[in-house]
């Protein structure tokens, strides 16, 4: 929870809860800490300051791992709202990542009367309907037809190569965690070598699918090895490996279940979209008006991949701001 230091006269901070996912942790967010809450502080001039509130999902981290069955990202999001209205937060901004957008954006869902509006950085389509049919399949040649833009098209197609085979490349863990977590998890609790290797992988992949084929992975390219190995320090002397990769058991039960109420409506709160060119799905903004009705803003950001605030801090901030700011004019 990071207050701002200082506050321009007249101005109240906004308050703007960031939810991380996996293998990811609070401290994702350490880069981006001071341009939200400081500005002034970092020479951006008299910009919009937040008060930033960045939890750790429970059993990830220092936060206590559930201790029944059933925990999975509605109670997730249950937990959050809560957590806010006790900090005396009636109205709030979410932002989310990974699993962080599942958290936030059933948040909106849950408490659309609190928050006021939700920034995403991952949102894949999990299903869609004849528009995204159509788009599929005359969207290579003729992207405008079809809604989708030239830069759409550039990042979806050939389909099978940048949606399925990539997908399958970068999902064997997906499995593993939403079936046999235990079983790997106690493995990487007992070694520190291969709980590294195992969330360093995705530090290299997740950030750049052209890191795979390096060497070192890329992974100095994009982070320094402090800033790595504090993450994996904290899955490490918590011991939080197990209960974070379980969470993904808990959640694929009814992940794909179209009878929950959450994937049976849709989001209505003004929602802000940041298309990172690295990440391992594009969803063009036409898809994510399936699930996202209220699209305020639809960045194509220019560089990038899957851990976007530890990344590229500066340019998630930016667009932070930019959303709420045409959110207030729109």
């Amino acid at each position: 929870h990071v207050k701002p230091p200082r506050l321009p006269p007249g101005q109240k901070a906004k308050p703007l809860l960031m939810v991380h996912g996996w293998p990811g942790s609070f401290y994702e967010f350490y880069k981006i800490l001071p341009l939200l809450t400081d500005p002034a502080g970092r020479g951006l001039g008299d910009q919009t300051v937040f008060e930033v509130i960045c939890p750790s999902i429970p059993g990830y981290g220092f936060s206590e791992a559930p201790h029944k069955q059933g925990f999975n990202v509605r109670e997730a999001a249950r937990v959050f709202c809560k957590l806010m209205e006790r900090l005396g937060f009636q109205e709030f901004y979410a932002q989310g990542g990974d699993l962080g957008h599942r958290i936030s954006t059933l948040m909106a869902q849950m408490k659309p009367q609190s928050v006021k509006g939700l920034h995403l950085n991952f949102y894949p389509l999990v299903r869609g309907g004849l528009r995204v049919l159509l788009s599929l399949l005359f969207g290579a040649h003729l992207p405008r037809l079809v809604g989708l833009t030239k830069e759409d098209a550039r990042r979806v197609f050939p389909y099978f190569e940048k949606n399925v085979y990539a997908v399958l490349r970068e999902t064997g863990y997906f499995h593993i965690q939403a079936t046999k977590p235990d079983t790997v998890g106690c493995a990487l609790n007992d070694s520190p070598v291969g709980l590294a290797a195992y969330i360093l992988e995705k530090f290299s992949t997740w950030t750049d699918p052209t890191f795979r084929d390096l060497d070192d992975g890329g992974l100095e390219r994009k982070f320094s090895l402090d800033d790595l190995l504090t993450n994996v320090m904290i899955y490490w002397v918590t011991g939080s490996i197990v209960p974070s990769m379980r969470f993904y058991k808990e959640n694929i039960a009814t992940d794909y279940d179209k009878k929950t109420l959450d994937a049976r409506i849709g989001v209505y709160v003004p929602t802000g979209l940041a298309a990172f060119p690295n990440e391992i799905l594009h969803t063009p903004q036409l898809w994510a008006q399936e699930k996202y009705k209220n699209i305020v803003t639809y960045s194509y950001m220019p560089r990038g991949g899957h851990f976007a605030a530890l990344e590229e801090p500066e340019l998630l901030a930016e667009d932070i701001r930019h959303f709420i700011a045409t959110d207030r004019k729109s």
